[in-house]
């Protein structure tokens, strides 16, 4: 059976992160084997954007 490992990426308004600099957070993650499963965005109290992304574990960080 598949398992999975998660992550959350915070992305804060207040920052003021650019579309760029998150893509090229996204490209670090996605050539570590995460994959981005969900994105939520609020502008609410400068929250900004939160990442949700999840990869397969493999044996060795299964048990790490």
């Amino acid at each position: 059976m598949k398992t999975f490992e998660y992550d959350i990426l915070s992305f804060p308004m207040t920052r003021k992160t650019s579309l760029a600099d998150m893509q090229d957070s996204l490209n670090v993650k996605g050539a570590e084997g995460w994959e981005v499963v969900s994105i939520s965005s609020s502008e609410f109290a400068n929250v900004g954007h939160t990442v949700f992304l999840k990869r397969e574990t493999t044996p060795a960080r299964a048990t790490a």
